[in-house]
């Protein structure tokens, strides 16, 4: 279940983007290749180097919830590791999508619980709260990110989709995978795509 009302399964972050969907950066991948997510985004914005707000997240989101957080630049810390996906699956959250990386990798796996990250770091962070906050609105790359946005991520990528978008979004992905349908179907009939494209 991702608690969101529109199916977004068949379709992928590409096709989504090309839809109307606001990408994250293309550094922001998933530990595992086959890990999907797709739900609502709980947002987390981290002072560089300090991870207390997303301990704290865990417990306010709701299940289900995607925490989406940002470190600010902060790239050298491992946020995330094996505790707190432990815990967040006992939360039934959804997954972590970080800017920023994250550790215990070999046990993050093991758990299956989907992390998408910048990359691994095994340096470990501090608990200063006194930046960083809870369902605020986080720029990531060029893509401002707020509190109850669509958020989905495959092994291409992320995006994210504003709740008020969203039907708009999934309809023109519907029309954009039946055109390539039919793309496929004259590619197999000998056609080539500099014809098909009007390339040649």
């Amino acid at each position: 279940m991702t608690g969101v009302a529109v199916d977004l399964h068949p379709f992928g972050t590409a096709t989504l983007h090309e839809s109307g969907a606001a990408p994250l950066p293309p550094q922001i991948r998933p530990l595992d290749r086959s890990w999907w997510v797709c739900g609502r985004v709980f947002t987390v914005d981290l002072a560089p180097g300090h991870n207390i707000w997303l301990h704290r997240a865990i417990y306010a989101a709701e299940p289900n919830d995607i925490l989406v957080a940002c470190a600010n630049g902060g790239f050298e810390y491992g946020y995330w590791g094996d505790i707190m996906a432990h815990a967040a699956a006992e939360r039934r959250l959804g997954g972590l999508v970080i800017d920023g990386c994250v550790r215990d990798s070999a046990d993050l796996l093991r758990l299956g619980l989907p992390v998408f990250a910048r990359g691994l770091c095994v340096r470990g962070t501090g608990k200063d709260a006194a930046q960083g906050g809870l369902q605020v609105p986080l720029t990531i790359g060029s893509t401002t990110v707020r509190p109850g946005d669509i958020v989905v991520g495959d092994a291409d990528g992320v995006v994210v989709v504003p709740p008020a978008h969203l039907h708009d979004v999934a309809a023109r992905a519907e029309q954009r995978e039946q055109k390539e349908e039919s793309v496929r179907a004259r590619l197999a009939a000998g056609e080539s795509t500099l014809d098909i494209y009007g390339l040649a």
